[in-house]
């Protein structure tokens, strides 16, 4: 590995500690040799709907309404996100049996942010969409009851975040793992000297917001990390979905 390989990985493994030991994420590992890297891990989220008193039969039908939504590629990647996204903040609505009546199964707990699985795993490795393109490598994933909802690139501190934004940008290209981007409700970059830039699916370098909130916290990418990332911050609320412009100019 290069000095400069070196010096990432550092970075990398100081965010994982933070998450772990800071923010109190579980450690899923890394998953640079790992293979079938999902935007939806099925296990997780269906170990996560069972402890909630769900039925294994209606696991599977909240799954097969999740998935049918996050994979629809006949749409495009803003109106799939847009999709899961409701399914996020108003529930998966589906029929437990024949003659029954619909019920809301939540896949997400918003008013008691402890309930949930908050879990990352890093160097995510996942298979391009298209057979003849390579695959990518997202430095750091975030997830909630076994969904990504965040993904985090990070460079070291005598390279722009602008680099971290781009390489974003490039793996949301339909030939590389656009289709991983479905889920996503934060795309973030960072270093140790700008801090960190955050968007959503599809948003131009030019409109990533730089995060600022005073804190003890010396670190930049940490103390905005730390902000961010806080458990009770992450699902007290659902997010508004308009952070920031979410298409390209």
């Amino acid at each position: 590995m290069s000095t400069v390989g070196q010096r990432e990985k550092k970075t990398q493994q100081c965010v994982v500690k933070l998450f772990c030991d800071t923010l109190g994420y579980a450690y899923l590992g890394n998953w640079e040799e790992r293979e079938n890297s999902r935007n939806i891990e099925p296990d997780l989220l269906r170990a996560w709907l069972k402890r909630q008193g769900h039925a294994d039969a209606l696991i599977g039908k909240v799954l097969y309404e999740l998935e049918k939504a996050a994979g629809d590629t006949s749409k495009s990647l803003y109106d799939r996100n847009r999709a899961v996204y409701d399914l996020l903040r108003y529930g998966v609505k589906v029929r437990p049996d024949v003659g029954e009546n619909m019920v809301t199964v939540w896949l997400v707990n918003w008013k008691q942010p402890e309930k949930n699985d908050f879990a990352i795993a890093e160097a995510v490795t996942v298979a391009a969409a298209n057979a003849k393109a390579h695959g990518k490598r997202p430095d750091i994933v975030l997830y909630v009851n076994g969904i990504a909802l965040g993904v985090l690139e990070l460079k070291r501190s005598t390279v722009s975040v602008a680099e971290g934004i781009r390489q974003n940008l490039d793996n949301q290209k339909k030939e590389f793992i656009q289709p991983f981007f479905s889920t996503m409700q934060l795309v973030l970059a960072g270093n140790d000297t700008e801090g960190l830039c955050y968007g959503t699916i599809e948003t131009s370098e030019k409109y990533y917001l730089k995060w600022k909130e005073e804190s003890t916290v010396e670190n930049p990418v940490d103390r905005a990390l730390t902000q961010l990332c806080a458990k009770a911050r992450s699902t007290t609320t659902p997010p508004a979905r308009s952070t920031p412009t979410t298409r390209k100019t």
